[in-house]
């Protein structure tokens, strides 16, 4: 397959699952640390996606320090909905945001991939600069890495990040989130995150099918 194929593969994919991850919840563990300040924090919350796409965190627990909570898991947190509220569309992975360009098949931990360059052709926030890796045989994203091209909120100076999904009914899910969060007021940040137990609400063409046999 050509790179055009390729990408044409990429995109059907990817615009069949985005509508299936809404209604989804998932569980998320942060674990953020601040060197500079020899801070450490971990705090573990839900994170949903409405029907609409709207994403939204229920906070469970948190252990550590305040200020790593506030100045760095919040803030990131918080500019990570609004950048969804933005839009799905404006920040998607496709031609209209980003020039693609082929960089060869490769092997990524054992899995026969298709890397692309990306670079965006607007300075939008969600927009980045760097790499995606595309699964050969499904098309879906197996992982991206880059910087983002302008900063999501003003108390953030640069986020640079990789995002590793992992297969799951079909769907690549986010599994892994690494970042160095470089903040303007306790330097840089360093932040993991996991995503686990995803759960999906029935679609609406499942709801009020009532089995015969209930009534």
């Amino acid at each position: 397959a050509d790179a055009t194929e390729i990408l044409d593969s990429y995109l059907n994919a990817a615009r069949s699952q985005r509508d299936r991850l809404h209604g989804s919840v998932a569980e998320m563990s942060i674990d953020a640390e601040v060197p500079r300040l020899n801070k450490t924090g971990k705090l573990n919350a839900l994170r949903r996606i409405s029907r609409l796409g709207r994403m939204t965190y229920d906070i469970l627990r948190f252990e550590g320090d305040n200020s790593v909570k506030n100045q760095v898991i919040a803030r990131y947190l918080s500019a990570e909905a609004q950048v969804r509220e933005s839009g799905d569309a404006s920040m998607a992975i496709v031609p209209e945001n980003y020039k693609f360009s082929y960089k060869g098949r490769r092997e990524l931990d054992g899995r026969s991939v298709h890397q692309f360059e990306l670079k965006p052709r607007a300075r939008r926030k969600g927009l980045f600069k760097g790499n995606l890796w595309i699964d050969a045989r499904s098309y879906l994203p197996v992982r991206e890495a880059g910087r983002f091209v302008r900063n999501p909120s003003i108390f953030i100076k640069s986020v640079e990040f990789t995002r590793d999904y992992r297969f799951q009914d079909g769907l690549a899910l986010l599994d892994r989130l690494d970042t160095v969060v470089e903040t303007r007021v306790v330097g840089p940040a360093h932040m993991t995150v996991h995503y686990t137990d995803y759960r999906f609400e029935p679609r609406s063409v499942d709801v009020g099918q009532i089995p015969t046999d209930n009534q």
